[in-house]
């Protein structure tokens, strides 16, 4: 089977510890509890910030974001693992910006993740993301995002919400925890 896979706030943490890095940065001390009820995938409004401001301060902190210390989901990398090891394809679309797909494909390979890079899609627009997902014929698709997962619907491809508090009002199926997988798999 073919499976695609959404990288931040789907395999890894970004958002909860670009959080963190928030709270440093900016010196202050908001509990996880308050990003955990976000409603928003943008983070800044909890730290007073505008969303000028927030996306500057993104765009400022990206690289310490993206290539530093950002966990990857507990049993992610294991799950992803074993789906290659059972001969599956492991297929990777991120919107991250294009400069840094080779980064971003080495940082996610040194922390265990099973990439090819003939298999890894970086720098596009959410319609150009859902254009790639349909394209490649997936029938397992995974993402956090309202806006990629709200456009997808075939009658081969499995759609599946990486649960955020953001996206709790979409249907569909959905993954809290990555030890879930078999569950979906079991059901296919």
């Amino acid at each position: 089977m073919k499976f695609g896979f959404d990288i931040d706030d789907t395999l890894i943490n970004l958002r909860g510890y670009a959080f963190t890095i928030y709270n440093k940065k900016l010196n202050k001390n908001l509990a996880m509890d308050i990003f955990e009820a976000l409603k928003t995938v943008e983070i800044h409004e909890p730290f007073g910030l505008t969303n000028a401001e927030g996306k500057q301060m993104w765009n400022t902190l990206r690289e310490e974001i993206y290539f530093s210390d950002c966990p990857a989901y507990p049993e992610a990398v294991e799950t992803l693992q074993e789906l290659k090891e059972q001969g599956h394809e492991i297929y990777y679309i991120t919107a991250r910006p294009g400069e840094h797909a080779e980064r971003t494909m080495n940082w996610m390979k040194e922390r265990g993740f099973p990439v090819d890079d003939d298999k890894f899609y970086c720098g596009m627009k959410d319609h150009e993301k859902v254009k790639i997902i349909e394209e490649l014929g997936l029938d397992f698709y995974f993402d956090d995002k309202p806006g990629v997962l709200a456009t997808l619907s075939s009658d081969y491809l499995r759609v599946v919400v990486r649960d955020q508090s953001y996206n709790r009002h979409l249907q569909g199926e959905r993954l809290s925890h990555w030890k879930e997988m078999k569950t979906f798999l079991s059901s296919e």
